[in-house]
């Protein structure tokens, strides 16, 4: 792998020209403590990051290090198109997309008549394309609807949308110490959720790309887009999705700067940055040009960025 590989093919960033001038609306906290759909992951140290040659240098993996976290509550999938709805309903929050007037949309997910309205497209990817009138409920642009997509992760939802949900909610964004180590389901340093084999008896673990990126998605897996929050087998610790179908984002400010290898007690990333973390990989990674789909990965972007693959899912201090 090259060395700084660029994040853009991830999720691209919305450019600081239309970034908005006051944040997005924070929300009153909920009263609601309920631990519904969340899973008690017990405190524990492990080791945390890669340094198997396999990840890029320049997104910060290893060394391995000594992590110890704190017990906490996750859930056990994204955030929903339905849960979304529910806090917006609740709210009347608007999201940061919406504000903006457009997304980033893949490019062969646009529908046909909206794809001749688009003369954009991202330099470093051009497969991503701004879209105009895209945000949550129009996740394809106009004409597109999650109507028949209640149970897929909510997407086009940036950093700041997702905390304003979370403070609704009562809950918070996954610290990366916290995210890596329940994804990695009690397994010590393996390269995926459920060991280090991709497809262990053949069988597809996960929703990312298959066929020729980015023209030719097969589909092979059951998905050329999102995939309901809780498809294929969950992890040990009962998490769904917690490798490809979207990006999460995480708490933390987004840094590559080598981690020593002491023990570290619950870690929460920079002080200060200008993007944050976010981790999982999506239904749009591909080994030929993107493996972040493994645990240990890690991409970033700006907090006020939306795509059509990057959602969240939250926790709860326990």
């Amino acid at each position: 792998m090259s060395d700084g590989q660029d994040t853009a093919c991830c999720a691209p960033a919305r450019p600081e020209s239309n970034n908005p001038s006051v944040a997005a609306t924070v929300q009153p906290r909920s009263r609601n403590r309920s631990t519904r759909g969340m899973v008690l992951i017990p405190g524990a140290e492990y080791l945390m990051g890669n340094q198997d040659g396999e990840g890029y240098p320049g997104d910060g993996e290893g060394p391995v290090r000594r992590v110890r976290v704190d017990s906490f509550y996750i859930d056990v999938g994204t955030v929903t198109n339905a849960q979304f709805a529910q806090f917006v309903k609740s709210t009347g929050y608007k999201t940061e997309a919406e504000t903006f007037g457009w997304s980033f949309v893949f490019h062969s997910l646009v529908p046909p008549g909206v794809a001749e309205t688009v003369n954009k497209a991202v330099l470093e990817a051009p497969w991503w394309w701004p879209v105009a009138g895209t945000y949550w409920r129009r996740p394809e642009g106009p004409g597109s609807s999650v109507v028949k997509r209640p149970t897929h992760p909510v997407v086009h939802v940036s950093w700041n949308d997702a905390v304003a949900y979370c403070k609704w909610a009562g809950k918070r964004l996954a610290t990366e110490a916290e995210w890596e180590y329940a994804a990695r389901g009690g397994l010590t340093q393996m390269k995926y959720p459920w060991g280090d084999e991709l497809m262990p008896d053949g069988q597809y673990r996960c929703n990312i790309w298959q066929g020729q990126f980015p023209d030719s998605n097969t589909g092979e897996d059951g998905y050329i887009g999102t995939a309901p929050a809780r498809s294929f087998p969950p992890n040990d610790l009962g998490l769904y999705n917690i490798a490809g179908n979207v990006w999460e984002w995480c708490s933390d400010w987004f840094s590559a700067t080598r981690q020593s290898t002491h023990l570290h007690e619950n870690p929460t990333g920079s002080a200060t940055g200008t993007a944050r973390s976010m981790r999982g990989g999506s239904y749009l990674c591909h080994s030929s040009y993107c493996n972040r789909y493994r645990v240990a990965a890690r991409s970033s972007n700006t907090p006020d960025s939306s795509t059509g693959n990057l959602g969240f899912r939250c926790v709860r201090d326990a």
